[in-house]
């Protein structure tokens, strides 16, 4: 036993240590477009020519009347003068259609002379009332929107994110001047029950050990990112990546659009912007479980043995410091120590940027439980379906694995 915590221990310490050491070497590199210097216009426009370049925002939607609304309003008061919203009511059952025809036909015409030139108005709505076989009710979406799109920049995000006014201002500012190809604009998250706070500071504290995204503008690197709230990608580099007819069936579809514009050697880019955009990703740690339930498996490809491992992994990663440094005696309990010292300074680096209370640090060992619980629920759902059930349609195992990047 004394050799185990020794063992245990080191590799623990050394693990959670050079993450936040890495962290701290690297985050401060990740710009933060709510800034002043990204309060700029790229060109000042004409009466004839805008002087942005285009961009579709492009939002799929089922079944989501309590947010759609405010959501599409939002999109229209953004302080940018080119730009076309794409709704795509995909095969809802509520009033999501309806509330997206409510919209675009009491939206003021808010586009700008080369717009108008051009015919298109603030806000085009697309009904879906069937889905092809070999698709995804949300890729199928997107693409179709694509199709009908006629921005030089294409933003894909969510029916329930709230976007501030000046935010595609600013990211579109800034991805010119860095010459970038994708965007992801991190969002804020609004968090209103301590569930929810638990969960997504879990859900954080595993996305800066897994993900860098401080290594994501480095070519050399593997890190890639995607975010469902926004993914800015320039039209001719989607063309030129298969479009999301080459994800068609993809469940992670934001990181995986964001893996192939990595691999294809495309310049990638991810930010911060405080509040520019914010979502309320789910309500209670019941939410949290509900939403992971989906695509925790697909992180895994799949596989359940790949599940198994990664829970008895986060289970050893995350639980074992606690429990080590009140099993240890003596010196054993030092690497223990660092290895929970390093893990509160992550969530004191988190309460900085997302609101989350260092103190929930606490409560690490019961969201740890409740996501392997998510994780093997998951996984426990694939199997017993035979596939997944996304919003009241299934989606074959087989299928999904054919259709994995």
């Amino acid at each position: 036993m004394h050799y185990f915590h020794w063992i245990a221990g080191t590799i623990l310490a050394l693990a959670w240590f050079s993450r936040i050491v890495d962290a701290a070497i690297g985050m401060p590199g990740v710009a933060n477009i709510s800034n002043p210097e990204w309060d700029r216009r790229l060109v000042a426009p004409t009466e004839e020519v805008s002087g942005n370049p285009r961009v579709s925002i492009i939002v799929p939607a089922r079944n989501e009347e309590r947010d759609i609304e405010q959501s599409l309003t939002r999109l229209l008061e953004l302080d940018y003068d080119n730009y076309e919203v794409i709704a795509v009511n995909d095969r809802s059952t509520d009033g999501t259609g309806e509330i997206m025809e409510r919209v675009a036909k009491n939206s003021p015409p808010h586009f700008s002379q080369r717009a108008r030139g051009m015919g298109h108005p603030s806000l085009i709505v697309i009904h879906h009332q069937e889905l092809p076989p070999g698709w995804l009710g949300k890729t199928h979406a997107m693409w179709t929107a694509t199709n009908q799109a006629t921005g030089d920049w294409l933003l894909f995000t969510d029916a329930d994110v709230l976007f501030k006014p000046d935010s595609l201002r600013r990211a579109v500012a800034y991805a010119e001047a860095e010459r970038a190809d994708h965007l992801v604009l991190f969002p804020q998250m609004i968090m209103k029950r301590p569930g929810e706070y638990m969960m997504i500071a879990f859900f954080q504290t595993m996305f800066v050990f897994g993900h860098r995204p401080w290594k994501v503008a480095d070519p050399k690197s593997k890190d890639h990112m995607g975010v469902g709230a926004f993914n800015l990608i320039r039209r001719s580099v989607y063309n030129a990546i298969g479009t999301y007819e080459a994800l068609r069936m993809e469940v992670l579809d934001d990181m995986k659009l964001g893996k192939v514009v990595k691999n294809a050697g495309f310049a990638q880019r991810n930010v911060f912007g405080g509040d520019l955009i914010s979502i309320r990703w789910a309500r209670g740690a019941g939410g949290v479980v509900k939403n992971l339930t989906k695509n925790f498996f697909a992180v895994l490809s799949f596989q359940w043995w790949r599940t198994v491992i990664s829970a008895f992994g986060l289970a050893f990663l995350n639980l074992m410091p606690f429990l080590g440094i009140w099993l240890a005696h003596g010196w054993e309990r030092l690497p223990y120590a660092i290895a929970l010292g390093s893990m509160f300074s992550i969530y004191v680096g988190m309460s900085w940027r997302s609101g989350v209370p260092a103190y929930y640090f606490l409560l690490h060992p019961v969201s740890t439980g409740l996501f392997i619980y998510t994780l093997l629920l998951s996984m426990f759902h694939a199997l017993w379906n035979d596939g997944i059930i996304w919003r009241g349609t299934r989606y074959p195992l087989e299928e999904l694995r054919k259709g994995m990047v």
